[in-house]
């Protein structure tokens, strides 16, 4: 056949024609009938591709494609007439389709494949376009790789699924025309669809294919009195973005997921489609996805609606109506909460209700209900006006737009004040300062993290914080869940809120360093909302009414987030419980966001429910691992073995036998998951040699199967006081894995040549085996070197990395590395059989935790130079940026003004040598306490992508490294694991896989990656916090009275003082009930005791304190409680 220009003409005369009716359109003449495919690109970005496998006259189906691809792609939006002169367009036409008997007979550049293939009763398809092959750089093993996931198939690709015949693999060969506008070129990317017949309904009642996919339960539901004939359930996309929890919690079954719904859900929220895929994937929920946009008999191709929102509502009917014309013995009930969309479905007689009907008509209607998100609709203003309100509403989202674009208006995340509530921040690129919000109008139903949009205030009216702490709890104790606009309660919290901004500074009372832009939020952009781990507050709980529904609040455990009002059926059930909630809306004429109830974890102050309320509270993924990913463990089990040497095993390819070597490792007591292992000794030349030695855990986890996504999923290990949640399966991290002594074990060495002064004179990477001789601890290991009687090789191994690590210490620190302090304690648990606490104790550094720093941290550099060498485009690096200098304004004040101490933050050096000097000779922790107040003022550590950023900002400010990732620890973060991959790449280990190659997948794993280590830390920090209360409250009832101890003064308020117990590592806030005097120009408060002697504490004073554990009496909530006992007694204020 032969393609002509005016065939690519016609397309755009066809989409012209749409916009303009007058508009002529070419005549083409054709008989010839092909599979064809029509792709439109917008300044050089896809933004159409549909297409058919049937064959169509070539005219007719250009003209009905070319309008399918711009108009009807749910991808994007329709294609608009204004985007005309700026788009180009390719068809793409099929022809010469062969079967192919092997996976491999093919020729890229050439062929475009297809295949159909049946594992486990289950068929699977999918297809590339020839250019895909060629445009994404991918080898034949590679491109057979994409096209099985592309096809919906997510075991493990081995030889057991290519050894399955395919029914066939037609090769596609093509030819395009491509119109070129003035703009540039075609992109690189095809995507396409075609149409088939034969696609599964996933029903044993199915006629046409019996049994074929089938997911759905032959029974079908038939608890619900509204609807009695057995049913299946196919929601729509609303439905599924606000109802979510209650179709997952609710135990809900035999669903139909279509793939317009799916495929907009993904548009919609991530985290969502996330979540909805490993529903579908869990068999046990018999949730099946009907790809209604590929089945001729569904796939809506003549809509004649405009916007995507109708499209896609026709499409789902469209569905709806063939499931229940096509299945005989069942309904399939369309659950929608759209009043046009659930109208029109009922006039085209297509069974459907709104979800709320639905469920009311179920046999457990109770518990659902509460699992009920509530709607904007739901909120009753009939009654009100607009002088009620009580807060402004948001701006439209165009004006939000404009003026952001503008620069009128500026976007930021919020932040919450944690000790003010009336008062908050967002981070905005205009300003070094953050711009100020006070007051709840300002705020305007921001929640913590929430990306908001603020308009500033005149610069007259800014401010500066109010130093002040007010506490949500004790300010609105006396709130009335069911009277937002209760008078009393306005008039009280008015009172407060005056007094707070008459107290937030101005320019004639304060250094004018201290003002800040301020400003007021006029629209949301992005809600970050999501489950909250709360305590019911059982003031609000109605005896009277336990078995009807009642408004109740729940106190989240994280300050900064508001009360959350809900209604539940449950109330009584819940008192003296950890629940969990999620926030649905806020409305203008409700003081708090409404929400609903999730699910409870437990007797609050049980340690099982604490736990997994913080592994909730931090979004740590805490399920045990699947049979998916179990099944990607060694077959052997614990059994497995490195093989002989001389066996010929693939595991010896290219692998250096390091057996021989004097290898140990050093960790802290009760380590099992032992990452790395050390060794070192001189070379005949006089040179030292220096290995680190890393779990080989890439040669385990290989790319793409169900352990590599799970584990890139978690992203990291957390560890708890008393457990740990692994990245992968206890076989490989505590096991096989594990550099356990007298074993041997695979690894990914690193060793260098050093001269006596630990200068590099050379560096290898090889993929090892190595056989450990011994497991120190810390204290083990610096006992062996420090005992002078002991010169056996495994301590002068010890030694000799001594020596080394404080040269290359010395060296790091010369360049203008940083000696930073976090606070850090020891818990004692009871005994290794119980997680009960009796003590905690500030945990000690050993020479040797810094002799393993040193070599972790060389490894590291010397990695990441290595992989970006090899990768520019893709290397995983970790880097530190600069803190911006205005971060330490405060601290250069305080210091200066209590300690006339000068903090020099020209450069990382310059604030090492000042930190260096923070010395009071009077008080030894000074020292440590100002590094911890520096380590606050530094922005945090991030991975990334070395394409993503220019070379100049690849440093690590901290450890002053012009270079840096992460490669000590595959077995608990999932970025060292793609590090090793890239290294075995890098040294001609092994190719690497082609999703590393991939800048925006990379950088997609580094945003995750990020998160998980993040909240993965607050969940460690939270965890310790925890343990503490519980130590703290075990030594009261030991002792039969309060835990007394020093404290530092951090924070000076106008009525009290924020202090910090380095023993315990505990920060705590001191309020008085007094009126008192605050300079806030000298960090100070004078206080009034009993007998009137005057008493002034300053910043950095350290004081007496008492601790306790007082549990709040409506929510059961322990909170750590202090006390000023020195200088004077604050509770006999």
């Amino acid at each position: 056949m032969k393609l002509r220009d005016e065939h690519l003409i016609l397309a755009f005369d066809s989409l012209i024609n749409h916009f303009d009716g007058s508009h002529e359109v070419i005549s083409v003449q054709s008989d010839d009938k092909y599979p064809l495919f029509v792709t439109w690109n917008y300044k050089q970005r896809l933004r159409g591709c549909l297409g058919t496998f049937r064959s169509l006259n070539l005219a007719a189906g250009i003209r009905q494609y070319s309008l399918h691809s711009a108009l009807q792609d749910k991808r994007f939006s329709p294609i608009t007439a204004s985007m005309l002169p700026h788009l180009s367009c390719s068809v793409s036409v099929l022809y010469k389709f062969q079967d192919r008997s092997n996976w491999h007979d093919f020729e890229i550049g050439k062929h475009g494949i297809r295949i159909e293939f049946n594992v486990g009763g289950i068929d699977y398809s999918s297809v590339f376009l020839p250019n895909v092959l060629v445009d994404q750089g991918w080898n034949k093993d590679e491109s057979i790789t994409h096209l099985i996931r592309k096809a919906g198939y997510r075991g493990d690709i081995d030889q057991g699924v290519l050894s399955v015949r395919p029914l066939s693999i037609p090769n596609a060969g093509y030819k395009s025309f491509i119109k070129k506008s003035n703009k540039g070129n075609v992109i690189k990317f095809t995507q396409e669809r075609y149409l088939r017949d034969d696609i599964p309904s996933g029903s044993l009642d199915d006629d046409a294919k019996p049994g074929s996919k089938a997911v759905l339960s032959k029974s079908g539901i038939t608890n619900n009195a509204k609807f009695k004939q057995p049913h299946y359930l196919l929601p729509d996309t609303n439905i599924l973005l606000s109802q979510l929890d209650l179709i997952d919690l609710g135990g809900f079954k035999d669903v139909i997921i279509l793939q317009t719904v799916l495929e907009e859900v993904k548009h919609r929220s991530l985290p969502l489609y996330s979540r909805l895929l490993s529903l579908i994937n869990d068999h046990d929920n018999r949730f099946f996805v009907f790809y209604n946009e590929f089945f001729t008999m569904t796939s809506n191709r003549n809509s004649s609606y405009v916007s995507p929102n109708d499209i896609n509502d026709q499409s789902i009917r469209i569905a709806a109506a063939w499931y229940n014309k096509h299945l005989s013995n069942k309904d399939v009930i369309l659950l929608t909460n759209d009043n046009d969309n659930l109208a029109l479905a009922l006039k085209e007689g297509i069974p459907a209700s709104d979800i709320a009907t639905y469920i009311k008509a179920t046999s457990n209607s109770d518990q659902l209900l509460d699992l009920l998100s509530t709607t904007q609709s739901s909120v009753n203003t009939s009654s009100t006006s607009s002088n009620s309100m009580l807060y402004p509403e948001y701006l439209p989202h165009s004006t939000l737009q404009a003026g952001i674009k503008s620069g009128y208006l500026l976007q930021g995340q919020y932040q919450a004040n944690p000790y003010n509530y009336l008062e908050g921040s967002v981070k905005v690129p205009k300003f070094a300062k953050p711009v100020l919000l006070v007051g709840r109008q300002a705020i305007n139903r921001s929640v913590h993290d929430d990306v908001v949009v603020v308009q500033l205030l005149p610069q007259s009216e800014w401010k500066a914080s109010a130093d002040q702490i007010i506490d949500a709890d004790s300010t609105l104790k006396f709130d009335d869940v069911d009277q937002d606009l209760n008078t009393s309660t306005l008039e009280h919290e008015a009172k407060v809120q005056s007094s707070q901004i008459e107290a937030a500074a101005k320019p004639s009372k304060a250094h004018t360093t201290d003002i800040q832009p301020t400003g007021r939020v006029v629209g949301v952009i992005k809600r970050q909302w999501r489950s909250y781990v709360c305590h019911l507050d059982k003031s609000t709980v109605n005896s009277s009414s336990i078995q009807s529904q009642q408004s109740v609040f729940a106190s989240p455990i994280d300050r900064r987030i508001p009360k959350i009002k809900m209604k539940t059926r449950q109330a009584s059930n819940l008192i003296d419980q950890k629940i969990v909630v999620v926030i649905d809306q806020w409305s203008t004429f409700s003081r708090y966001p409404q929400g609903h109830f999730i699910k409870a974890l437990g007797r609050v102050q049980s340690k099982e429910a604490e736990i997994e309320s913080l592994l909730l509270e931090y979004d740590v993924p805490y399920r045990s691992f699947s049979k998916s990913i179990l099944d990607c463990l060694p077959k052997e089990g614990e059994a497995w073995k490195v093989p002989p040497k001389n066996s010929n095993d693939e595991v010896w390819r290219n692998r250096i036998d390091l057996r021989n070597e004097t290898v140990c490792s050093i960790d802290p007591p009760g380590c099992t998951d032992i990452d790395d292992a050390l060794h070192a000794k001189y070379l005949p030349n006089g040179n030292i040699e220096a290995g680190v030695h890393i779990a080989d855990v890439s040669h385990f986890v290989k790319p793409d199967n169900s352990m590599d996504q799970e584990a890139a999923s978690r992203g990291t290990t957390v560890y708890l006081v008393d457990k740990r949640i692994d990245m992968l399966p206890s076989l490989l991290g505590t096991n096989l894995c594990s550099l356990r002594p007298n074993v041997e074990r695979l690894a990914f060495s690193v060793v260098w040549e050093l001269n006596d002064k630990a200068e590099i004179v050379n560096v290898s990477f090889n993929k090892s085996v190595i056989a450990s001789k011994a497991a120190f601890t810390y204290e083990e290991a610096q006992s062996r070197k420090d005992d002078k009687s002991m010169n056996d090789p495994l301590t002068t191994s010890i030694r000799l990395l001594n020596d080394i690590a404080k040269k290359l210490k010395k060296q790091r620190l010369d360049r203008g590395a940083l000696d930073l302090a976090s606070p850090e304690v020891k818990i004692h648990l009871d005994s290794t059989e119980s997680s009960e606490p009796i003590d905690v104790e500030q945990k000690q550094v050993k020479e040797t935790n810094k002799l393993v720093e040193e070599f972790m941290l060389l490894a590291n550099c010397s990695v990441a130079a290595k992989i970006n060498e090899t990768f520019p485009g893709t290397a995983v690096l970790r880097r530190h940026l600069p803190p911006p200098k205005q971060n330490f304004e405060n601290l250069q004040n305080i210091l200066l003004k209590r300690k006339g101490i000068h903090l020099d933050v020209s450069s990382s050096g310059a604030l090492a040598t000042s930190l260096d000097n923070c010395v009071d000779e009077d008080e030894k922790s000074f020292n440590t306490l100002v590094r911890i107040m520096a380590t606050r003022c530094m922005l945090s550590a991030e991975y990334f992508c070395s394409g993503s950023h220019s070379k100049e900002t690849f440093s690590h400010y901290g450890l002053a490294a012009p270079i840096y990732t992460h490669f000590t620890s595959p077995i608990r973060r999932y970025a060292d694991v793609l590090a090793h991959r890239q290294l075995a790449s890098a040294i001609n280990f092994m190719p690497l896989h082609g999703a590393l190659h991939n800048k925006t997948f990379v950088e997609g794993v580094m945003e995750n990656i990020n998160k998980r280590h993040r909240l993965g830390q607050q969940a460690g920090r939270a965890s310790v916090e925890f343990y503490v209360a519980l130590a703290i409250k075990a030594r009261n009832e030991r002792d039969g009275g309060f835990v007394r101890e020093k404290a530092h003064v951090i924070r000076t308020f106008r009525n009290g003082l924020a202090v910090f117990v380095p023993s315990l590592g505990l920060e705590g806030i001191i309020t008085f009930r007094k009126p008192i005097e605050f300079n806030a120009e000298e960090y100070t408060i004078t206080v009034e005791d009993v007998q009137d002697n005057s008493h002034t504490i300053c910043l950095f004073d350290v004081v007496d304190v008492d601790i306790f554990v007082e549990n709040d009496k409506n929510t059961q909530r322990g909170r750590v409680k202090m006390t000023l006992k020195a200088p004077f007694d604050s509770d006999k204020l």
